[in-house]
């Protein structure tokens, strides 16, 4: 049999929180992370809100001429890099470094350094633009980094498919892992968009909520009246290992990553697939992959993104995937909580996907008040339900219509 890909290290920085562990508190405890904007200017915008990162420090995790030297979301993602590789007890040498590959995706990158230097070239000329705006804006800048930071010379790059961008880069990390490439993966994403062309961009795609009022009661995915999405930011990194690697060195095992789907709608540059046809087939070859029957499927982490085609489309895709058997199955979207971190959101959710088969809590749907009968599934509303979880999935879909989706199971030791 070959070897299973497994999990042993988590790392977050998010708008719930500053590791894995107290993101995942939060979320069970349906907070929301939505609040005023403070990282940019919103004069002449019209969206005010936003799920920040709060409190984080990125002086507590690389010197400071590093943070001068890192866009938001380079920091993000060393950060939580540092934090999954310290979980998962991995000791890095000079025999296993070329073993160990480096996938943090991101869907946009250094939008903040961009933007500001743009401000700096026209308001006062070239020479005073930073030489490091293209290693603190290029996309695979986090991943680099990482490579960098810790030393570690295997394969080393960024995925970028728009907000599937994280499942993908967990996904091709397995890939890696399974054709002998590797024996490590240090994977994940890491986004920090919360900018003035960032927010404006996503609201002419008219994508936005545009609530302004506390208590925030925004995005409600699933919900009649959802009225678009909220950006997020954060990074979130998971170590994954080859099976036989990890038990050689006695690390823990948190859970199993057996399954990986990926398909494109080939349909619409923004919009989803209406039949959610392409993410339906995602779901049945992430399931074919890791040798599951949707019977045995515990909870999906929901792509979610409180928009009326995704959540729709979504819904759809899950019926088609799992027929009858889709009523039965506990859904729930983070993003109610997190906001959409973009391309960091589904390697989040990958974690909460980890978090929910370790402790048998499924987090919930917050703001969900008014069903919307072309979303008539369970979509855990509003408070965290407490069943066991063997099985779940982690859907993530993008614009240019992309789909991934990850199949995580309950690590069981072969002995």
């Amino acid at each position: 049999m070959a070897d299973r890909i497994v999990v042993t290290g988590m790392g977050a920085i998010s708008p719930l929180g500053l590791s894995s562990e107290e993101s995942w508190r939060n979320a069970v405890k349906g907070k929301s992370g939505v609040g005023p904007i403070t990282l940019c200017d919103t004069d002449g915008i019209m969206v005010k809100i936003a799920a920040e990162v709060k409190g984080f420090q990125p002086e507590l995790y690389m010197p400071v001429k590093e943070v001068r030297r890192r866009d938001r979301f380079e920091q993000f993602g060393a950060a939580a890099a540092r934090e999954a590789i310290e979980e998962s007890g991995l000791v890095i040498t000079d025999e296993n470094r070329a073993r160990i590959g480096v996938m943090i995706s991101a869907a946009i990158g250094g939008i903040t350094t961009l933007e500001q230097n743009v401000f700096v070239l026209i308001n006062e000329g070239q020479r005073r633009v930073t030489p490091m705006v293209v290693p603190m804006y290029m996309p695979n800048g986090a991943a680099g980094l990482v490579s960098i930071d810790f030393g570690l010379t295997g394969p080393c790059f960024s995925i970028s498919s728009a907000c599937a961008s994280g499942a993908d880069g967990l996904g091709l990390a397995t890939l890696l892992i399974k054709a002998g490439i590797i024996d490590v993966a240090v994977a994940g994403a890491s986004e920090a968009t919360i900018t003035r062309i960032g927010l404006t961009a996503f609201d002419r795609a008219g994508a936005m909520s545009h609530v302004e009022e506390p208590p925030y009661p925004t995005p409600k995915p699933f919900d009649l009246n959802r009225d678009g999405l909220v950006m997020g930011e954060g990074a979130a990194i998971l170590v994954l290992e080859r099976e036989s690697y990890a038990l050689n060195r006695g690390a823990k095992i948190l859970a199993e990553l057996a399954g990986y789907g990926s398909t494109a709608d080939a349909y619409h540059i923004t919009a989803p697939d209406e039949n959610g046809s392409g993410g339906a087939r995602a779901i049945r070859l992430a399931l074919e992959s890791a040798g599951i029957s949707p019977a045995e499927v515990d909870y999906i982490n929901a792509h979610g993104t409180g928009t009326s085609l995704n959540d729709s489309a979504e819904t759809l895709a899950i019926k088609s995937a799992f027929g009858e058997l889709a009523y039965n199955i506990p859904i729930s979207s983070t993003k109610s909580m997190t906001g959409h971190m973009m391309g960091a959101t589904g390697a989040l959710e990958a974690i909460f996907c980890v978090w929910a088969i370790r402790e048998g809590i499924i987090p919930p749907t917050i703001n969900y008040q008014t069903p919307d009968p072309a979303c008539d599934l369970d979509y855990v509303p509003n408070h965290a339900r407490q069943i066991p979880v063997k099985v779940a999935i982690d859907n993530a879909f993008g614009f240019g219509g992309h789909n991934a989706v990850l199949v995580f199971k309950e690590y069981e030791s072969k002995a």
